[in-house]
């Protein structure tokens, strides 16, 4: 078990929550800025103690994001159900993987999907701006619940960039533009941070003396970010998934590249 969180650690924990939040609501990968902040106040902390903990900042700041997209945003409930059902099931499952799976066989996959996401979008900069759905009927929910299964799947067992790829993924396979597809992610997102805690919190993974008050914040972050997101559109929508993109990239590609 790590020591007791000093004030500082708390309040660093905290913003780096809002920030995550606000970040996981617009495009996800919140997951970027709030996994790497657990692991520098708690270094010897273990690895599922961090994902758990992040979880529980994560599903406040997804819920309040979804609550608000849902208000604002139209939520086909026939595409939204079979892929954040299928993302639970995939996410229970992952988590109970998790502490089997070392993050370094993760790594050399994330950053070949991350490097052709960023390059696809680049190069198809009309992508995503408007909704032309690809598909209809049995092959669009078909698709749907495949994408919330694999990528619930990853959540579980890892998690940072879930966000993002369920963004990718509706936009690019199904044909969504960016705003309305951030606004599905995040009801899939809710679902792989619930099925994850279902594993985690009897495991008594959670550290609750920060996960309360990061979780606290990342509602702000959440509401914010949401909010932010409707009143700029797609257009923004974009730009930040690309520079949420290119940081992530950045960022396990030094992980692999100071494995060799």
């Amino acid at each position: 078990m790590p020591d007791d969180p000093t004030t500082t650690v708390v309040a660093f924990l905290t913003v780096a929550a809002f920030v995550a939040g606000w970040t996981d609501a617009v495009v996800g990968g919140g997951g970027l800025v709030q996994l790497p902040s657990l692991l520098i106040a708690f270094p010897h902390a273990a690895p599922v103690q961090l994902l758990a903990t992040n979880k529980v900042a994560s599903i406040a700041g997804t819920t309040t994001s979804s609550i608000t997209y849902a208000r604002r945003v139209r939520l086909d409930p026939r595409t939204v159900a079979p892929l954040a059902l299928s993302a639970f099931a995939g996410s229970a499952a992952g988590a109970v993987v998790a502490s089997w799976i070392p993050r370094s066989a993760f790594d050399p996959v994330v950053l070949v999907v991350l490097v052709g996401v960023g390059a696809y979008t680049v190069l198809r900069p009309a992508m995503g701006q408007e909704t032309a759905l690809r598909h209809d009927g049995r092959r669009h929910y078909g698709t749907a619940a495949i994408i919330g299964l694999a990528i619930g799947f990853y959540d579980g067992a890892l998690g940072p960039g879930t966000g993002s790829f369920l963004v990718f993924a509706l936009v690019g396979l199904l044909g969504y533009g960016f705003l309305e597809a951030s606004a599905k992610a995040k009801i899939a997102n809710f679902a792989t941070n619930l099925a994850a805690l279902v594993v985690f919190v009897p495991q008594g993974a959670v550290l609750w003396e920060v996960a309360i008050p990061m979780a606290v914040a990342s509602v702000g972050g959440g509401y914010v970010g949401a909010r932010t997101a409707v009143s700029r559109g797609s257009r923004f929508v974009r730009a930040v998934f690309l520079v949420v993109v290119v940081a992530f990239t950045i960022r396990i590609g030094v992980d692999v590249v100071s494995r060799w």
